[in-house]
């Protein structure tokens, strides 16, 4: 009789744990929200894909063997309508030959998104305005925006900024991991140049104000975040930056820099770096940013690069166990709502530029962090303003004439 009730329990536990996730309330839940809100990502490095010899975005990839987080059908298979492809640059030599390369480096990464849309018009558009997103959405075909990480390519040249609007630039991170022509960053291994931004770093905040491109201050040093939020006279957004209460370190924003974004009316973009998420240990992290910091101010040779990206995975498989996950991102949510209100978050992954946790690895699995907010207790009005409601808004703000 024991040994019956035992394999009747048994029985009864195995078809508890077999049901299908589909059936569970949350999911459930999350997938119709999932499928009627607009999802947007103002993050994504996937132009640092496109320029490897032989991958198509277009295509569908393997995330593990071809290293790649984004395309446009696993896009459409997460339910992403709209991301800001990032045209970033590596901070090279302060230089007239410097800034033509990078000038010539995000041109080509431009280029590269526009043909990419042209030879698959079925499944993605250029978006330019909120009203592109919702209408490329109602298609059935991807939004695709564009943002430009690190204003090297300026140099010093403000009518670049008029070039890249017109190819579609709706945002600029100020600075990246060092320090530019327009301002300081937040880590630059030689310390602040400027004490925030510089004079010709003024002049570009008011003409992207002027254009209508908005002030991404993500990377910069807190005195570049002071400056920059007090001289533009549109909203400012962090396009992808974290919680420094949570996660110390000087990448993330203060508790009073979020409070100040949002004064302005501005967004705090969550990224899903594991870095800026979780705290990792002073030994992983003095490796990753032994190896963040060997190419800063330098034209990198490709056997450079791919030493580095090799160093850089060997750090990423020794550490594997400090790795982030889903709770951690919505912990940052969770903290800038509460700090301001949920008006004033969104998301920026960092997908195939260092974004990725245990339960999201690409671009197809974004419906897990929905089912992560519906769990929180989220309600559908708030997550459609988490996943692109806020972002679209101060996006049509960002035009003010001086």
């Amino acid at each position: 009789m024991p040994s019956f009730f035992f394999l009747t329990l048994l029985a009864l536990s195995s078809l508890v744990i077999s049901k299908p996730a589909e059936e569970d309330p949350i999911t459930k839940k999350a997938q119709k929200i999932h499928q009627r809100v607009l999802t947007l990502d103002t993050h994504a490095d996937a132009p640092i894909m496109m320029q490897k010899p032989g991958f198509d975005v277009g295509t569908s990839h393997d995330t593990k063997r071809d290293q790649s987080q984004i395309d446009f059908p696993r896009m459409k298979k997460g339910g992403m309508d709209a991301m800001f492809f990032a045209v970033y640059t590596s901070q090279g030599p302060r230089t007239d030959s410097g800034h033509a390369e990078a000038k010539r480096n995000a041109l080509n990464q431009f280029d590269l998104i526009h043909q990419a849309l042209k030879k698959y018009p079925d499944q993605a558009e250029l978006a330019t305005s909120p009203a592109d997103a919702y209408r490329i959405q109602k298609l059935g075909k991807r939004a695709v925006f564009i943002g430009m990480e690190n204003g090297y390519p300026v140099g010093k040249d403000l009518s670049m900024l008029k070039t890249y609007y017109d190819l579609g630039c709706r945002y600029i991170t100020l600075t990246h991991f060092a320090n530019n022509l327009i301002g300081d960053s937040s880590t630059d291994p030689d310390g602040p140049i400027y004490g925030g931004l510089s004079e010709f770093g003024k002049q570009v905040v008011s003409e992207m104000n002027r254009l209508g491109i908005l002030i991404d201050v993500s990377h910069v040093a807190d005195s570049t975040f002071y400056d920059a939020l007090a001289l533009s006279k549109a909203p400012v957004i962090a396009s992808h930056s974290n919680c420094r209460a949570i996660c110390d370190f000087p990448r993330n924003m203060t508790d009073d820099m979020i409070k100040a974004i949002a004064a302005k009316g501005g967004v705090v973009q969550v990224n899903f770096v594991s870095d800026y998420l979780k705290k990792p240990s002073a030994e992983h992290r003095a490796a990753k940013t032994k190896i963040r910091m060997a190419g800063v101010g330098k034209v990198l040779s490709a056997d450079m690069k791919a030493r580095l990206e090799a160093q850089s995975d060997s750090v990423a498989k020794a550490y594997a166990s400090e790795r982030a996950s889903l709770s951690d991102i919505v912990d940052h949510i969770d903290h800038i709502v509460k700090l301001t209100s949920i008006d004033h978050v969104g998301i920026g992954s960092d997908f195939d530029g260092g974004g990725g946790v245990n339960g999201l690895e690409d671009v197809s699995e974004i419906e897990n962090l929905t089912a992560e907010l519906v769990r929180r207790k989220y309600s559908e009005a708030d997550i459609a303003k988490i996943w692109g409601g806020n972002l679209l808004r101060v996006l049509g703000q960002a035009k003010v004439g001086n």
